[in-house]
Protein backbone atom coordinates (compact mmCIF):
# COMPACT_ATOMS: atom_id res chain seq x y z
CA UNK A 1 0.00 0.00 0.00
CA UNK A 2 1.13 3.52 -0.71
CA UNK A 3 1.21 4.55 2.97
CA UNK A 4 3.69 1.72 3.65
CA UNK A 5 6.26 3.23 1.25
CA UNK A 6 8.55 5.99 2.51
CA UNK A 7 10.64 8.59 0.69
CA UNK A 8 14.24 9.49 1.51
CA UNK A 9 12.98 12.62 3.29
CA UNK A 10 10.55 10.62 5.46
CA UNK A 11 13.20 8.05 6.41
CA UNK A 12 15.67 10.85 7.20
CA UNK A 13 13.12 12.55 9.45
CA UNK A 14 12.37 9.28 11.24
CA UNK A 15 16.06 8.47 11.81
CA UNK A 16 16.99 12.09 12.61
CA UNK A 17 19.73 12.15 9.99
CA UNK A 18 20.22 14.12 6.80
CA UNK A 19 18.63 13.21 3.47
CA UNK A 20 22.16 12.78 2.08
CA UNK A 21 23.02 10.18 4.75
CA UNK A 22 19.98 8.07 3.86
CA UNK A 23 20.82 8.42 0.15
CA UNK A 24 24.41 7.26 0.77
CA UNK A 25 23.23 4.30 2.86
CA UNK A 26 20.83 3.29 0.08
CA UNK A 27 23.54 3.58 -2.57
CA UNK A 28 25.89 1.40 -0.50
CA UNK A 29 23.20 -1.16 0.33
CA UNK A 30 23.48 -0.43 4.05
CA UNK A 31 19.75 0.14 4.50
CA UNK A 32 16.80 -1.80 2.98
CA UNK A 33 15.76 0.15 -0.12
CA UNK A 34 14.60 -0.20 -3.67
CA UNK A 35 14.38 2.00 -6.74
CA UNK A 36 11.28 2.98 -8.63
CA UNK A 37 12.78 4.35 -11.80
CA UNK A 38 15.57 6.57 -10.52
CA UNK A 39 13.97 7.33 -7.15
CA UNK A 40 14.77 5.51 -3.91
CA UNK A 41 11.83 4.18 -1.92
CA UNK A 42 11.70 2.31 1.41
CA UNK A 43 9.21 -0.15 2.92
CA UNK A 44 8.11 0.97 6.37
CA UNK A 45 8.15 -2.58 7.78
CA UNK A 46 11.70 -3.20 6.52
CA UNK A 47 12.99 0.07 7.99
CA UNK A 48 11.39 -0.76 11.34
CA UNK A 49 13.05 -4.18 11.35
CA UNK A 50 16.41 -2.67 10.32
CA UNK A 51 16.25 -0.09 13.12
CA UNK A 52 15.35 -2.70 15.74
CA UNK A 53 18.24 -4.93 14.62
CA UNK A 54 20.66 -2.00 14.78
CA UNK A 55 19.47 -1.03 18.26
CA UNK A 56 19.63 -4.58 19.59
CA UNK A 57 23.11 -5.10 18.16
CA UNK A 58 24.33 -2.09 20.08
CA UNK A 59 23.22 -3.38 23.46
CA UNK A 60 26.10 -4.51 25.69
CA UNK A 61 27.53 -4.32 29.18
CA UNK A 62 29.03 -0.96 28.23
CA UNK A 63 25.51 0.36 27.74
CA UNK A 64 24.50 -0.83 31.19
CA UNK A 65 27.31 1.20 32.73
CA UNK A 66 26.41 4.26 30.65
CA UNK A 67 22.63 4.18 31.19
CA UNK A 68 21.66 4.79 34.80
CA UNK A 69 17.90 4.30 34.91
CA UNK A 70 17.53 6.08 38.26
CA UNK A 71 18.93 9.24 36.63
CA UNK A 72 16.24 9.38 33.94
CA UNK A 73 13.22 7.76 35.61
CA UNK A 74 11.50 8.57 38.90
CA UNK A 75 8.82 6.51 40.70
CA UNK A 76 6.12 9.10 39.98
CA UNK A 77 6.63 8.65 36.24
CA UNK A 78 5.74 4.94 36.31
CA UNK A 79 1.96 4.67 35.89
CA UNK A 80 -0.85 2.30 35.04
CA UNK A 81 -2.81 3.33 31.94
CA UNK A 82 -6.48 2.50 31.43
CA UNK A 83 -6.80 3.97 27.91
CA UNK A 84 -7.88 1.62 25.13
CA UNK A 85 -6.37 3.44 22.13
CA UNK A 86 -2.82 4.26 21.11
CA UNK A 87 -3.56 7.97 20.75
CA UNK A 88 -5.12 8.34 24.20
CA UNK A 89 -2.43 6.23 25.89
CA UNK A 90 0.35 8.29 24.29
CA UNK A 91 -1.28 11.56 25.32
CA UNK A 92 -1.73 10.37 28.90
CA UNK A 93 1.86 9.17 29.23
CA UNK A 94 3.23 12.31 27.55
CA UNK A 95 1.38 14.41 30.11
CA UNK A 96 2.99 12.35 32.87
CA UNK A 97 6.42 12.81 31.28
CA UNK A 98 5.80 16.54 30.92
CA UNK A 99 5.74 16.84 34.72
CA UNK A 100 9.49 16.21 34.76
CA UNK A 101 11.47 19.43 35.28
CA UNK A 102 13.53 18.65 32.18
CA UNK A 103 10.44 19.17 29.99
CA UNK A 104 9.69 22.85 29.45
CA UNK A 105 6.82 22.67 26.95
CA UNK A 106 4.09 20.07 27.55
CA UNK A 107 2.13 21.01 24.44
CA UNK A 108 5.11 20.55 22.17
CA UNK A 109 5.98 17.21 23.75
CA UNK A 110 2.47 15.81 23.27
CA UNK A 111 2.27 17.12 19.71
CA UNK A 112 5.67 15.76 18.65
CA UNK A 113 5.11 12.35 20.26
CA UNK A 114 1.91 12.00 18.22
CA UNK A 115 3.58 13.26 15.03
CA UNK A 116 6.43 10.79 15.49
CA UNK A 117 3.98 7.94 15.91
CA UNK A 118 2.10 8.95 12.75
CA UNK A 119 5.33 8.76 10.78
CA UNK A 120 6.15 5.24 11.92
CA UNK A 121 5.04 2.95 14.73
CA UNK A 122 7.39 2.80 17.72
CA UNK A 123 6.16 -0.68 18.68
CA UNK A 124 9.23 -2.95 18.69
CA UNK A 125 7.50 -6.29 19.28
CA UNK A 126 6.87 -8.44 22.38
CA UNK A 127 4.12 -6.05 23.46
CA UNK A 128 6.55 -3.13 23.85
CA UNK A 129 6.57 0.35 22.34
CA UNK A 130 9.27 2.98 22.85
CA UNK A 131 7.86 6.34 21.69
CA UNK A 132 10.67 8.88 21.60
CA UNK A 133 11.48 12.44 20.54
CA UNK A 134 14.31 14.97 20.73
CA UNK A 135 13.23 18.55 21.36
CA UNK A 136 14.91 21.89 21.96
CA UNK A 137 12.43 22.46 24.82
CA UNK A 138 13.81 19.44 26.72
CA UNK A 139 16.92 20.18 28.77
CA UNK A 140 18.07 16.62 29.50
CA UNK A 141 17.02 13.07 28.67
CA UNK A 142 14.09 11.84 30.73
CA UNK A 143 11.50 9.07 30.51
CA UNK A 144 8.16 7.77 31.72
CA UNK A 145 6.77 4.22 31.77
CA UNK A 146 3.18 3.17 31.22
CA UNK A 147 1.73 -0.28 31.91
CA UNK A 148 -1.44 -0.68 29.83
CA UNK A 149 -4.28 -2.44 31.61
CA UNK A 150 -6.02 -2.78 28.25
CA UNK A 151 -3.69 -4.09 25.50
CA UNK A 152 -3.43 -1.52 22.71
CA UNK A 153 -4.52 -3.26 19.51
CA UNK A 154 -3.93 -0.29 17.16
CA UNK A 155 -0.17 0.11 17.53
CA UNK A 156 0.73 -1.76 14.30
CA UNK A 157 3.47 -3.75 15.98
CA UNK A 158 5.90 -5.60 13.71
CA UNK A 159 4.86 -8.93 15.29
CA UNK A 160 1.14 -8.01 15.61
CA UNK A 161 1.29 -8.40 19.40
CA UNK A 162 -0.83 -5.72 21.16
CA UNK A 163 1.22 -3.23 23.16
CA UNK A 164 1.09 -3.46 26.96
CA UNK A 165 4.33 -1.67 27.90
CA UNK A 166 5.12 1.92 26.94
CA UNK A 167 8.57 3.38 27.52
CA UNK A 168 8.47 7.05 26.51
CA UNK A 169 11.76 8.93 26.10
CA UNK A 170 12.33 12.64 25.53
CA UNK A 171 15.79 14.11 25.05
CA UNK A 172 17.43 17.41 24.31
CA UNK A 173 18.08 17.96 20.62
CA UNK A 174 21.88 17.74 21.08
CA UNK A 175 21.73 14.36 22.87
CA UNK A 176 21.56 12.21 19.74
CA UNK A 177 24.09 9.55 20.84
CA UNK A 178 22.81 9.26 24.41
CA UNK A 179 19.26 9.14 23.07
CA UNK A 180 20.01 6.22 20.74
CA UNK A 181 21.93 4.37 23.44
CA UNK A 182 19.00 4.72 25.85
CA UNK A 183 16.54 3.35 23.30
CA UNK A 184 18.96 0.51 22.57
CA UNK A 185 19.40 -0.24 26.26
CA UNK A 186 15.68 -0.69 26.89
CA UNK A 187 15.14 -2.60 23.63
CA UNK A 188 17.70 -5.13 24.87
CA UNK A 189 16.67 -5.15 28.54
CA UNK A 190 13.03 -5.83 27.72
CA UNK A 191 13.85 -8.94 25.68
CA UNK A 192 13.82 -10.74 29.03
CA UNK A 193 10.56 -12.68 29.33
CA UNK A 194 11.00 -12.79 33.10
CA UNK A 195 11.31 -9.02 33.38
CA UNK A 196 8.30 -8.34 31.17
CA UNK A 197 6.16 -10.82 33.14
CA UNK A 198 7.30 -9.35 36.45
CA UNK A 199 6.40 -5.83 35.29
CA UNK A 200 2.99 -6.88 34.00
CA UNK A 201 2.19 -8.89 37.14
CA UNK A 202 3.31 -6.18 39.57
CA UNK A 203 0.49 -4.67 41.62
CA UNK A 204 2.38 -1.51 42.57
CA UNK A 205 4.21 1.02 40.37
CA UNK A 206 6.99 1.29 42.97
CA UNK A 207 7.70 -2.41 42.46
CA UNK A 208 7.92 -1.82 38.72
CA UNK A 209 10.31 1.10 39.26
CA UNK A 210 12.54 -1.10 41.42
CA UNK A 211 12.56 -3.81 38.75
CA UNK A 212 13.73 -1.30 36.16
CA UNK A 213 16.49 0.31 38.21
CA UNK A 214 17.85 -2.95 39.65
Amino acid sequence: MEEDILTIEEVAKYLRVSDRTVYDWAQKGEIPAGKIGTVWRFKKSEIEKWVNEKLSAGASQKLESEIQVKNILSPDRVVFIEQASKHDALVELAEVLAKAPQVKNKGELVEEILKREELMSTAVGRGIAIPHVRLSSVTDLVMAVGICKKPLEDFQSIDDVPVTLLFMIAAAYNQHTYYLKTISYFSAKLKSNELRKAILNAADTKDIYNLLVS
